[in-house]
C-alpha cells in the first residue's frame, strides 16, 4: 500500500504528540500521521517508574491527550508499526508492515531502547528494563511473587525504581559501577545525598560493582558479581541508558552516531527530515556549545514547538534552557542546566534539612542547579543560569540570601 501524508511524525512519545500539537496550534492544515511502535496513544514516560509503578495513577491519566483530541484535531495515528527504512531522495518511509508513505515533511521522533546488559543471562525472565507501559506492566504482574530485588544502575532511573519498590516492602540491592550514584548527572554532594536516602530507606547501595551474569534458568534467581560473589534476584532491572534509535535515519545517510545531529532548527542532514527529542544529537549553549543529546521531556516539548516553527515557515532557534526533575520517597528534585564542565559545586543549606540546593559554576557563572525540596531557589534561580552572570560564592552559599538578589 501506498500513501502520502504532509508531516509524517515517526514516533508517538512526547516529542512526536508536541509536534503534532504544534503544528494545528500554528494553523498547519496539511495531513499528518503518527507512527508509534507502541500499541498506546502518546503518554507520559517519566511516571513509569515512580507514580505508574507505585499504583499511584492508572493509565488513563498519563495520556498526553485524550483520544478525541486528536480525533477533533485531524491527527491520524498508525500505532504497533515501525519504520525500517528511509528513501530520502523520494521522500518516503517503509514500515514492518510492507507499506510505503510517501511526505513533504518527516520528523523523526523515536526516542531510544534500553540499554542491556550484554551478559550470561540478560533474557531471562525477571530482568526489566523501564521505558514503557509494556515494562511497567509485566513488573507489577510478577510484584507479588517477588521478594529481592537487584536494580543495576544508579542513573535516575535505576533510583526512582528502588525508591518504589523499597516502599513496597522488598529487599532491594542497587548496583552502580561507578564510585557514586549520578557520577555523569550530578556533583558529589547530590551523589552522596541520595546514596545516604536509599540506604536510610533499606535500599543496600554497593559502589563499584559489576555485573558478571545474571543466574538462573529459565527464570533469574540471581546476579553473580565480578569478584564472585552472588545476590539473590526474585527480579532484576536495569537502568543503564538508552541507545537512541536512529538506525533508518543513519542508514539513509544522515549524519550521526550517538543519535542525529541537527542544526539549530532540529534539521538533520538530509532534506526536509527533522529529528527532535532524546534522538536528536544537537549543538548546545548550556553546554558550552558542545553537541549532545537531552533526555527529558522539557527538551522533547521545546524541540517540537522548534521543529514545527520551521515547518510552518516561521523557523526559529532552539536556545531553551534544560531542566529536569525527579521524585523518590517525600523528595522533590528539581535541576535546571547542565553541570556538564563545571569547576565548583557550591552546596547552599544544610544537606541533613533535606532542602538544598547544589550550584554548579564554571569560571566563577552558575551554569546549573539541583534543587532538593527548594523550589524558591529553582523558580529564583533559573535565571542565573540563563543569564550566566558572576556572583559573589559566599552570598550564593548562603541560603538567606534570595537567589533573585543575586540574578540581578
Amino acid at each position: 500500500m501506498h500513501e502520502d501524508v504532509d508531516v509524517l511524525i515517526v514516533g508517538a512519545g512526547h516529542a512526536g504528540a508536541a509536534c503534532a500539537i504544534a503544528l494545528r496550534q500554528g494553523k498547519f492544515d496539511g495531513t499528518i500521521l503518527v507512527i508509534g511502535a507502541e500499541p498506546e496513544l502518546p503518554y507520559e514516560r517519566p511516571p513509569l517508574s515512580k507514580e505508574y509503578l507505585a499504583g499511584d495513577k492508572p493509565f488513563e491519566r498519563l495520556l498526553i491527550r485524550p483520544a478525541g483530541f486528536w480525533a477533533e484535531r485531524d491527527v491520524a495515528f498508525r500505532l504497533g508499526t515501525r519504520v525500517t527504512a528511509i528513501d530520502g531522495s523520494a521522500h518516503s518511509v517503509t514500515t514492518d508492515a510492507g507499506d510505503t508513505i510517501g511526505y513533504r515533511h518527516l520528523v523523526w521522533a523515536t526516542g531510544g531502547a534500553p540499554r542491556r546488559l550484554t551478559c550470561d543471562g540478560h533474557d531471562l525472565t525477571g530482568v526489566h528494563t523501564v521505558r514503557d507501559r509494556a515494562d511497567a506492566d509485566r513488573m507489577m504482574a510478577e510484584l507479588p511473587r517477588v521478594e529481592h530485588v537487584v536494580v543495576i544502575g544508579g542513573g535516575y532511573i535505576g533510583l526512582e525504581a528502588a525508591a518504589v519498590l523499597a516502599k513496597f516492602g522488598k529487599k532491594v540491592v542497587l548496583l552502580e559501577a561507578l564510585d557514586r550514584v549520578l557520577a555523569r548527572v550530578a556533583g558529589e554532594p547530590l551523589s552522596r545525598f541520595f546514596e545516604a536516602e536509599h540506604r536510610a530507606h533499606g535500599v543496600e547501595v554497593r559502589l563499584g560493582a559489576a555485573v558478571d551474569c545474571i543466574l538462573g534458568e529459565d527464570r533469574v534467581t540471581g546476579v553473580r558479581l565480578s569478584d564472585g560473589e552472588v545476590l539473590r534476584a526474585d527480579m532484576v532491572i536495569v537502568g543503564i541508558g538508552i541507545v537512541p534509535a536512529v538506525e533508518p535515519l543513519l542508514a539513509a545517510g544522515a549524519e550521526g552516531g550517538n543519535g542525529v545531529a541537527v542544526d539549530g532548527q532540529c534539521r538533520t542532514s538530509l532534506p526536509d527530515i527533522f529529528a527532535i527529542g532524546d534522538c536528536a544529537l544537537h549543538a548546545n549553549r548550556f553546554a558550552g556549545g558542545a553537541s549532545i543529546r537531552v533526555e527529558s521531556v522539557q527538551n522533547a516539548n521545546d524541540q517540537a514547538a522548534v521543529a514545527a516553527k520551521a515547518i510552518l515557515g516561521q523557523p526559529v532557534a532552539y536556545e531553551a534552557v534544560p531542566w529536569f526533575w525527579s521524585n523518590q520517597y517525600d523528595i522533590k528534585l528539581q535541576t535546571v542546566g547542565l553541570s556538564i564542565g563545571y569547576d565548583l559545586a557550591v552546596v547552599r543549606g544544610d544537606t541533613a534539612s533535606r532542602s538544598f540546593t547544589v550550584a554548579y559554576l564554571k569560571q566563577g557563572r552558575v551554569i546549573a542547579l539541583d534543587c532538593v525540596n527548594a523550589v524558591k531557589d529553582y523558580v529564583q534561580g533559573r535565571k542565573l543560569v540563563t543569564e550566566g552572570n558572576s556572583v559573589d560564592v559566599a552570598r550564593l552559599a548562603d541560603p538567606a540570601v534570595p537567589l533573585k538578589e543575586l540574578a540581578g
